[in-house]
């Protein structure tokens, strides 16, 4: 049968403050575990996209050569908006000072048939202790500045 007795206070359903500090105190943890991972995430993704800069600027360079018999000497002939430039988290072309820059791209002419790319990480990328700066040669080899060669690429 229904029971019209009132409820009393003590007896109505809800959380603790125990319980809510419990619950806290696990999404705490969860976030402070995942964030590292997180990071690395991000930084392998801004790694990603300095590596395929890097090989399209390789490209341009390429074909400035096929159409002119010698390589250019800056950035800024292959269409870049100069040289060195900077690219940001959408591998967009960016101002080497602009707050959002992930990587400087640099061009080195060596010799008349050899030239060097680099990928320079910039801001919060340059925590990225792996791998470095990323360099590419126009003989297609590819390198990095802490030594980690192959796995950065």
């Amino acid at each position: 049968m229904y029971n019209s007795r009132p409820v009393a206070r003590s007896q109505i359903d809800g959380f603790s403050l125990i319980e809510l500090m419990v619950v806290l105190a696990i999404v705490g943890i969860l976030f402070l575990v995942a964030l590292p991972t997180f990071e690395q995430y991000q930084l392998k993704t801004s790694r990603a996209l300095a590596s395929a800069e890097l090989l399209t600027v390789l490209a341009r360079q390429e074909q400035f050569f096929a159409n002119n018999k010698r390589y250019a000497p800056t950035l800024d002939l292959l269409g870049y908006s100069g040289s060195p430039y900077a690219i940001d988290s959408n591998a967009e072309d960016v101002a080497v000072s602009a707050a959002d820059r992930i990587y400087n791209i640099e061009l080195r002419i060596v010799t008349s048939a050899l030239y060097e790319l680099k990928a320079v990480p910039q801001r919060n990328q340059a925590k990225d202790s792996l791998c470095g700066s990323l360099e590419l040669t126009s003989r297609g080899g590819k390198s990095t500045s802490t030594g980690a060669g192959i796995i950065c690429w």
